[in-house]
């Protein structure tokens, strides 16, 4: 085997020159995995298989594509749909038949709602979202849990005081080039804490709650028709973001599962299986608010975007790909936790089934995760403390990967009993934010 990563870490010195931060997703970012060895760039990726730069070949027990990916890599079904379509032309000054498509079967899936409007990123879907609600109520204020992405209106509410937002996902996020004007429009809740989110509605005037259905752990009996209410009570829209959660535990969003019904749903990540599309969908009188303000791209117009999404939930409805996932994940935990107890550790496992995290307690838990990502690697495996699964992930995928990861939980139980764990690092600690990497 060729040394690993070489080819990948000789890139990215390249790539920091001429790209600021070194790439276009913070959550790709080496520095995030393994800093001065991750191999940074791929070559081929196939299933729950990523090759580098060199051709050495990993098991992808990490974020898969950053959640992208539930059919797998390079799914053949979908890549001949995005083929034939490419073969006729991606775009032309028509526009494509398979928005409208797409548009109709996301509302059949969602009979409360009515429209649909597409783009292909989640950042931009998100934006889009709170741009029709907040001209549907003509209210500026926006009472927000969770990660939405990097646009002005998510990160004024860093205006206020920077580490506001560190609570939901990616601390030190910086506002710097965020108009100053939009300092307390955005005001931050926890999650499943209602009297905060009630707090807020009384007193900010507010027109739009946006939040993540479920992220780390689920809600508490009621916290979700709660806010539906306190919502409805008020004459607000609420957005539900399922960028990630969305085709995960059910055909559409995880909203369903809890029988709680938004304003409006947002979807990104696993809609395309690894091809760009993003899409929301609404209730008629709110979404007909875009007709009242300007919302309008390019690129959202074309082909391959709906193609992949159109074929992608065929097979997922097919195949119920989000019972498989979630099957996935929950061997995944049963796993983990049984190794870490025969070693006599303590993990605390969050987020739903098929997107599983594990962390561990005390003031080594940054360089743990980095440990288990280095020694992974060398055994061929990429992994950390996040482990997002896909249909590829088999059960034998699965017992392999635990079967590995084991010695590396022993080497961390010696270091709760005394050996310095910085000793066993090849370099430094993996980052867990926006700040460091600056």
């Amino acid at each position: 085997m060729t040394s690993k990563g070489n080819k990948g870490l000789k890139l990215y010195e390249r790539a920091k020159q001429i790209i600021p931060g070194g790439n276009m997703l913070l959550s790709k970012r080496p520095e995030m995995f393994l800093p001065g060895k991750w191999p940074s760039y791929f070559s081929k990726a196939k299933g729950c298989k990523v090759w580098d730069m060199e051709g050495n070949e990993y098991t992808d027990m990490s974020v898969m594509g950053v959640g992208t990916n539930i059919l797998g890599y390079g799914n053949s079904e979908v890549d001949e749909a995005v083929k034939e379509v490419v073969a006729n032309g991606n775009m032309s000054t028509f526009n494509c038949p398979e928005e409208v498509y797409l548009a109709e079967k996301l509302v059949q899936m969602h009979p409360w709602a009515d429209m649909a409007r597409f783009a292909r990123s989640g950042g931009e879907a998100n934006a889009i979202a709170v741009r029709i609600a907040r001209a549907a109520t003509g209210k500026d204020n926006i009472a927000v849990c969770g990660y939405h992405g990097w646009h002005d209106w998510y990160l004024a509410a860093n205006l206020e005081e920077d580490s506001t937002l560190d609570r939901h996902l990616l601390p030190g996020l910086n506002p710097a080039g965020v108009p100053k004007n939009l300092k307390r429009t955005i005001f931050p809740f926890e999650y499943d804490k209602f009297e905060q989110l009630e707090s807020i509605v009384r007193s900010h005037d507010i027109g739009v709650i946006k939040m993540e259905v479920v992220r780390n752990f689920e809600p508490s009996d009621g916290f979700l028709g709660q806010v539906r209410k306190l919502a409805t009570d008020n004459g607000i829209v609420l957005i539900f973001d399922e960028c990630t959660s969305g085709f995960r535990e059910t055909f559409g969003g995880i909203h369903k599962k809890y029988e709680v019904e938004p304003d409006i749903a947002v979807f990104g990540k696993a809609l395309g299986n690894g091809y760009g599309i993003t899409g929301l969908i609404g209730r008629r009188a709110v979404m007909e608010a875009a007709q009242t303000t300007f919302i309008s791209s390019t690129f959202w117009s074309e082909r391959i975007g709906p193609a992949a999404a159109l074929k992608t939930l065929e097979i997922m409805e097919r195949t119920e790909s989000w019972s498989i996932i979630t099957t996935a994940g929950l061997l995944v935990r049963k796993g983990l936790q049984k190794v870490a107890t025969n070693h006599g550790l303590t993990i605390n496992i969050s987020g739903i089934p098929a997107l599983t995290s594990f962390s561990f307690n005390g003031s080594n838990a940054m360089a743990y995760k980095t440990l288990i990502t280095q020694e992974m690697l060398k055994k061929g495996y990429l992994a950390g403390t996040s482990i997002y699964l896909c249909t590829d992930h088999s059960a034998d995928v699965i017992s392999r990967f635990l079967e590995s990861i084991e010695p590396i939980f022993e080497l961390i139980a010696q270091c709760e009993d005394g050996v310095d764990v910085n000793s066993l690092l090849d370099g430094p600690l993996c980052h867990s934010g926006f700040s460091r990497l600056n």
